[in-house]
């Protein structure tokens, strides 16, 4: 029997009736694999025109690469002749994009994108399918969406001149009528999203678990029971004592199993896997990755990923090497170009404005500023700033990571907002800066030079 590994050494061999061994989820490019990540595409219109603000600097990464991901996080469709309505449940915003976004993507360089977000059926299951159906006729990979749970979850593949390359997509933020379903017995399947539901409890110190025990003992209908002492719930939320006021949160394992074998299967058909999340927890607000993610992580990379590309939170988290391998706890985002028409009626009501006074700009403003619920929304200027993430790999194995400054023109009216160029030399520095201090916990080391960052490391012949 095959050596399980410690943190630094072999991979783990999954014993799944004989036929997986070292090989099986091993790096298998070829020497100069490129892949290019970047964060979150929330674009409505057709940007490699665009001649402002040095975006076609950005095109010339995304494009020079084998395999060029980001987060979808629109619709693509033509809404004068779209047979769906906006949804009564969306993911904080109707995001819906031209139809002449799909053919400009692939201009840009993307060939896959993740599918699998808060954002998936804000134009419901027929928004859905035009978005699939857009990226299909343009030729780019997508994952993390389908017609059931068994296809949202599943791999989906792109050809590279270096080897193959498979994309698993899920969310963990997700609106809850989004999420997919197989067929039970009679009952049909359902389209929507591949989901990672956790479980959320808060932390709270002791005396403060105290008060809330006193609180839920007073209100009516509670009916004393057994109980365990460091836990109480009220009103729906969990809390638990702990150190200090913080969330916790515990990943379906129904999820996760189905997650772990969709990402082992599609490296068995694969030289190459990418395995994305989408989600916001603990909050918009924070820089640190919520308590699970890194152990799951590092089970998917276990399992095969060869790189887990994390966004949601709209800003950068920390890097980490696990194994030689990558992982990107948030991409932050990449385009936010919002200019968001037309806009359904509950987002107007949502933000106290009249359609028949107000205009989807004024309401987007007022969303962005507002933020979604506790969330700074987006005034901060960290909102606005990232990086485009380029990884090279040598003898099968990473060698290199590059880490390129951008930042989205905050500044710039709405209709200039959004769209990304290199930063330029002091707030690319703030950026790498930053970002080497969130990378620090993981023990992770970038060097910056020429306003670039870059990690290093060393091939080797095992794993």
């Amino acid at each position: 029997m095959a050596k399980q590994s410690n943190e630094n050494g072999r991979h783990p061999v999954h014993q799944g009736g004989g036929y997986d061994t070292v090989a099986s989820i091993a790096t298998n490019v070829a020497d100069g694999f490129r892949m290019v990540a970047v964060g979150d595409l929330i674009v409505t219109r057709p940007l490699t025109k665009y001649q402002g603000s040095g975006f076609a600097a950005i095109v010339k990464i995304l494009q020079d690469a084998d395999v060029t991901f980001g987060n979808m996080e629109t619709n693509i469709f033509d809404i004068r002749s779209f047979k769906g309505s906006p949804q009564a449940e969306y993911g904080g915003a109707y995001h819906v994009s031209l139809p002449e976004l799909g053919p400009d993507l692939k201009a840009m360089g993307f060939n896959v994108v993740g599918r699998a977000n808060n954002h998936a059926l804000d134009w419901g299951v027929e928004g859905m399918r035009e978005t699939s159906q857009a990226l299909d006729q343009n030729g780019i990979a997508h994952a993390g969406a389908g017609e059931s749970l068994a296809q949202a979850v599943a791999a989906r593949f792109l050809e590279t001149p270096r080897g193959r390359v498979a994309l698993v997509s899920f969310a963990s933020s997700f609106t809850p009528l989004s999420r997919a379903a197989d067929p039970a017995g009679e009952a049909p399947g359902r389209a929507g999203i591949s989901p990672l539901r956790l479980a959320k409890t808060t932390v709270v110190l002791p005396e403060m678990l105290e008060s809330l025990r006193r609180i839920r003992n007073a209100l009516p209908g509670f009916k004393p029971s057994s109980e365990d002492p460091n836990r109480v719930e009220l009103s729906g939320v969990t809390y638990k004592t702990g150190d200090t006021a913080s969330y916790s949160y515990e990943a379906d394992p129904r999820d996760v199993a189905n997650i772990l074998r969709n990402v082992r299967q599609g490296k068995q058909f694969a030289d190459f896997c990418i395995v994305t999340n989408h989600g916001h927890q603990p909050g918009n607000w924070s820089r640190e990755p919520p308590d699970y993610e890194q152990s799951f992580a590092h089970r998917l990379i276990d399992a095969g990923a060869d790189a887990y590309v994390g966004h949601g939170p709209h800003q950068l988290r920390g890097i980490e090497i696990y194994k030689g391998r990558s992982i990107f706890y948030s991409l932050g985002n990449f385009i936010i170009d919002d200019l968001r028409t037309p806009v359904g009626a509950d987002m107007f009501a949502a933000y106290d404005k009249d359609p028949r006074v107000d205009t989807d700009a004024e309401v987007t403003v007022n969303e962005m500023a507002r933020g979604y619920e506790t969330d700074p929304g987006f005034s901060d200027p960290v909102f606005y700033e990232s990086i485009v993430m380029v990884s090279r790999f040598e003898q099968k194995q990473l060698a290199e990571l590059r880490l390129y400054p951008i930042e989205l023109g905050r500044s710039r009216r709405l209709a200039n907002r959004g769209v990304p160029r290199l930063a330029p030399a002091p707030q690319a520095r703030a950026i790498l800066e930053r970002l080497l201090k969130l990378s620090k916990p993981f023990g992770t080391r970038i060097a910056i030079a020429n306003d670039v960052g870059v990690i290093r490391l060393r091939p080797s012949s095992s794993l």
